[in-house]
């Protein structure tokens, strides 16, 4: 389906990657709304002609269908992001991520949407089995997050079926750019660059990731939506290139002119002595690097590499470095 003239609401879409997916959309003609309960906004919001902003939440599921009525596509994107919070709290977690999405499955049933769009992760595979994960990789979440990430693809499998539905899931990898919250290692590493502070990496930094553009990952989302032929299944949203935590910090370092990364021996689940704030993630993945064939296979491919994109989120914390000193940032 063409992108001009579709009626798409995004939920969470007045966040890191539903902003960017909002704003390609209205720039390419769409009627977009955005769907947000603002508790955490990008400081870039969408402010693009064509976008419509309604103040929701997911769970308040009469005031959701109100503003799904008359729309043909759903982008569903609001979600609980943080993994340290599925561990403190996984029933919250959970019926967020999948309580919320059967909220946004029941809607677009009931108001006829012609497709979904789900916003899921790579942390439903777990430790990977092999790299690049492809698809069809085992599914074994080791963090509660991925569990109801999980969950809320397999709600969205018997949705599909069931009452005929497309819904297509995506499957981010560590996604990063402009409008991100602060918390995760890129974050991390570009806040002290700013501060003129080297990078600090736990564990001897071998932990590999899969570092993709969010302005890549909303071209892809995009793309789905016009791929008729497209109507169930996961995609990889991936550069399929593995980066190692020091290679990044070494990155950093050389790109912005600092002194070597420090490496700082902490057990995970530990506090950082040197980082204010982080805590080294228990149960941690050590590779996650995904395949992105299908992807490619429908005409998309990444366009940034690691160090322009880099460079892009550093220049815009540097003017939004008080998002990410609020503590819900």
């Amino acid at each position: 389906m063409e992108i001009e003239g579709l009626r798409v609401l995004v939920t969470g879409g007045a966040g890191f990657i539903g902003s960017h997916i909002a704003q390609q959309l209205a720039d390419a003609g769409a009627e977009v709304i955005v769907y947000d309960s603002m508790v955490r906004p990008a400081p870039d919001p969408v402010a693009r002609s064509g976008v419509r902003v309604v103040v929701g939440d997911i769970m308040d599921y009469e005031r959701l269908r109100a503003a799904c009525q008359g729309v043909d596509v759903i982008s569903h994107h609001a979600a609980q992001l943080e993994v340290t919070t599925s561990l403190n709290d996984p029933l919250a977690d959970l019926r967020t991520n999948a309580e919320g999405t059967l909220n946004v499955l029941r809607a677009a049933h009931e108001v006829d949407a012609r497709k979904v769009i789900l916003a899921s992760s790579a942390c439903v595979y777990g430790e990977a089995r092999y790299i690049p994960q492809d698809e069809n990789h085992p599914t074994e979440p080791n963090w509660p997050y991925g569990v109801s990430k999980l969950a809320m693809e397999k709600y969205a499998q018997v949705f599909s079926i069931y009452y005929r539905l497309p819904i297509v899931s995506v499957r981010y990898a560590i996604t990063y750019g402009e409008n991100e919250w602060y918390g995760r290692v890129l974050t991390a590493f570009a806040r002290r660059a700013i501060e003129g502070k080297p990078p600090v990496v736990w564990g001897g930094g071998q932990q590999i990731r899969d570092f993709t553009y969010v302005g890549d990952a909303a071209r892809l989302h995009n793309l789905l939506i016009q791929r008729d032929e497209v109507t169930s299944g996961a995609f990889n949203v991936s550069t399929g290139i593995g980066t190692t935590i020091l290679e990044l910090a070494r990155m950093f370092s050389q790109t912005f002119h600092l002194p070597a990364p420090i490496a700082e021996n902490i057990a995970q689940g530990e506090a950082s002595r040197e980082v204010e704030g982080r805590v080294r993630l228990p149960l941690e993945l050590k590779r996650m690097v995904l395949e992105n064939e299908s992807a490619r296979a429908l005409g998309w491919s990444p366009e940034i590499p690691l160090n322009e994109g880099i460079r892009r989120e550093v220049a815009w914390a540097r003017r939004h470095l008080d998002h990410w000193q609020r503590p819900s940032a």
